[in-house]
């Protein structure tokens, strides 16, 4: 089976882009999530919105929490 990389409907904040790739790496999202924001303080704000905004636009949203859910 091949590991690939959603956006977490589980582990959202904004979007559920740093819950994915929290959950494709098997880390903690809050790791991740402290990594983006020291990422988006030394690039510069609008470099890491474009990033963010190309990563929500790319990475699908995982499916399978959803019907779990319902």
């Amino acid at each position: 089976m091949t590991k690939r990389l959603y956006r977490s409907e589980k582990n959202a904040k904004l979007f559920g882009i740093c819950g994915g790739v929290a959950e494709y790496f098997g880390v903690d999202p809050t790791v991740v999530r402290v990594g983006a924001l020291v990422g988006g303080l030394v690039t510069g704000i609008i470099p890491f919105l474009f990033v963010y905004v190309i990563a929500y636009l790319v990475i699908p949203i995982d499916e399978s929490y959803a019907e779990v859910v319902k």
